[in-house]
């Protein structure tokens, strides 16, 4: 009898040491920003790459806003109870670089024999998230704004479709809202900062500061008070002055305007694709950003996030990570986010993969951004933007902007208000950081 206990009592030890293996997963976690309709594609993304392999088990946890997820990651980080992965998006790029706790993606993917070729990744993707050519973050959901439109209403006021410059496109505005074809011919989105100034800079090819915008140091300096820029605030203003471009009221969101057919146009990230396909009962198409006359275009800029590493783990949770981000750098990973999220794919693989399949032939408004995006070659002015307190900043230039447009001070006050404001904080956020990237 006790060797038949003796064997059961082997054979349960050998049982639970087969459990205790299949439950050895490594497991990390993501705290990420996503809500919604994309937060439930990243649990989609995350449960994929979990069901790829065995080993590495990826827990997704979303934590509200960029800046909430950031507030968090400080205060976990200060209690030593960080995560190991966190999305921030491109604005905080200075902020996480210049923390001291994060190990850059290059480093981490090169330790754990995942080198990255950056020659892959699109070039204003790269550029923003790269120093001396290393990536310091994951690329992850990268946009960048579009031109969405109505074309029942451009129709019926008799055009075709939007001019591809502002000299062409503002009297087709001027008209869709003095023919009352809509109640507004344009609306502004609320990132109108990042769509109207940033994007209109990188896209003419004007300085928006100096020192490459930010990417040569931290001594920046604003210098969008000059030139082409005052005469695009003009223009927004003349626009809302004579109602053709409307501001959202309060707890309105720009996109819903346009989804509703109220508002003809709108300057939008390319991920609003699946809130326009999802409630727009109309004919709508999407164009490239309009650009000045006489101008040969430049590249337009991301917006998004991507994914940060943070230090204080052990080995094998970095062989984790790198596997979860290899699998993200997949050729096949990227097109099914593209398709699934509108964000672009990162990799000109991805982005070849999904045209030889046809998808842009079914879904030609999904390519625009892309094409966009791969523009030239970028120059000074279309690399990025790389400025610190860079959320607080772009407050204060909206409210500056904003006062211009309500008539509380003229456009060129405005600007030289916004600058100064800018420049002030650029300042402190120099001296805070003396000695760094």
């Amino acid at each position: 009898m006790r060797s038949f206990y003796g064997a059961l009592a082997g054979a349960g030890a050998l049982l639970l040491a087969g459990l205790g293996s299949a439950q050895a997963a490594t497991e990390i976690e993501f705290w990420h920003a996503m809500s919604g309709a994309l937060g439930e594609r990243v649990d989609e993304l995350v449960k994929k790459f979990n069901d790829s392999q065995k080993d590495y088990v990826v827990k997704a946890i979303g934590k509200g806003t960029y800046d909430e997820v950031l507030n968090g990651t400080i205060a976990a980080y200060r209690a030593k109870r960080q995560p190991e992965i966190v999305q921030s998006n491109e604005r905080s790029f200075l902020t996480m670089v210049n923390s001291g706790a994060i190990l850059p993606t290059s480093e981490l993917m090169a330790q754990q024999g995942h080198p990255i070729d950056t020659a892959k990744f699109i070039a204003p993707v790269v550029s923003y998230y790269a120093i001396d050519g290393k990536l310091q973050a994951m690329p992850f959901n990268s946009s960048t704004p579009i031109l969405f439109y109505n074309r029942d209403h451009f129709k019926a006021a008799g055009f075709d479709k939007p001019g591809a410059t502002w000299q062409e496109l503002e009297p087709q505005l001027d008209a869709i809202k003095a023919k009352g074809v809509s109640k507004c011919a344009m609306v502004l989105p609320g990132d109108y900062e990042w769509s109207f100034l940033e994007n209109y800079s990188a896209v003419n090819d004007i300085p928006y500061a100096t020192k490459r915008n930010g990417m040569d140091g931290l001594d920046t300096s604003f210098v969008f008070n000059k030139g082409k820029l005052v005469g695009q605030v003009e223009r927004m203003k003349r626009l809302v002055s004579t109602g053709v471009m409307q501001l959202a009221g309060q707890g309105i969101i720009p996109i819903q305007l346009f989804t509703s057919g109220e508002c003809s146009t709108i300057i939008a990230s390319t991920a609003s694709h699946a809130a326009v396909v999802a409630a727009a009962k109309f004919d709508w198409s999407a164009a490239e950003l309009p650009y000045e006359q006489g101008v040969t275009p430049k590249n337009s800029v991301i917006g998004g996030a991507a994914l940060w590493t943070l230090k204080g783990h052990t080995p094998e949770k970095y062989k984790a990570i790198a596997a979860f981000y290899d699998f993200l750098a997949r050729t096949d990973t990227q097109v099914w986010w593209h398709q699934a999220t509108g964000y672009v794919p990162v990799t000109t693989a991805a982005y070849d993969a999904a045209k030889a399949e046809g998808y842009y032939q079914k879904n030609p408004t999904r390519e625009i951004a892309v094409l966009q995006l791969m523009r030239g070659t970028p120059s000074d002015n279309s690399l990025g933007f790389r400025i610190g307190n860079s959320n607080q900043i772009n407050v204060a230039i909206m409210e500056e902007v904003s006062a211009a447009f309500l008539g509380r001070k003229p456009v060129q006050q405005a600007l030289d208000d916004a600058v100064s404001r800018g420049n002030e904080s650029l300042r402190r956020y120099e001296q805070l950081n003396a000695g760094k990237k």
